[in-house]
């Protein structure tokens, strides 16, 4: 699994026109499944992001994670995260999971990160066109990869 990770002071996702999911402080976090993938990812990535100190504390240091300061977190798939362009330059997608192994994926990930969040976290709609609207606070980004543990 793969995720982008952004700090933001809102975030929201729109479908259609209509407004699917918003967020006020927290993560915005795009996360892409590859075929790999299995049970560990997910607890290992889920638990990395919700203890991620990426908010400042009160001398404006790094220092506090999603739930110290009780905040949200807005997921969305992103497939295209795992894009490679080795060759020409038309980006391949074969490192993304098909549909049939990456909807059942998600879905355990929105739960773990639910739970140990210890709340709902919002999500956008796997598989549609989604306008993922944020203010990138800081701007703070972080990427990471269960198969890169860094």
């Amino acid at each position: 699994m793969r995720a982008v990770i952004q700090r933001a002071s809102e975030a929201r996702v729109n479908i259609d026109g209509q407004t699917t999911a918003s967020i006020r402080q927290g993560l915005t976090v795009l996360l892409a499944v590859e075929e790999k993938d299995c049970l560990e990812d997910i607890e290992w990535l889920s638990g990395k992001i919700v203890r991620l100190r990426v908010f400042d504390d009160d001398k404006g240091l790094m220092n506090r994670s999603i739930q110290e300061v009780q905040g949200e977190i807005l997921l969305v798939s992103q497939f295209t995260l795992f894009a490679s362009t080795k060759k020409g330059n038309r980006p391949s997608f074969s490192r993304s999971a098909r549909p049939e192994i990456a909807v059942p994926l998600y879905e355990q990930f929105v739960a773990r990160l639910s739970l140990d969040l210890g709340r709902p976290v919002q999500t956008g709609q796997f598989g549609a066109h989604m306008l993922v609207s944020l203010t990138n606070d800081g701007p703070v980004t972080i990427i990471i990869d269960s198969k890169a543990r860094e």
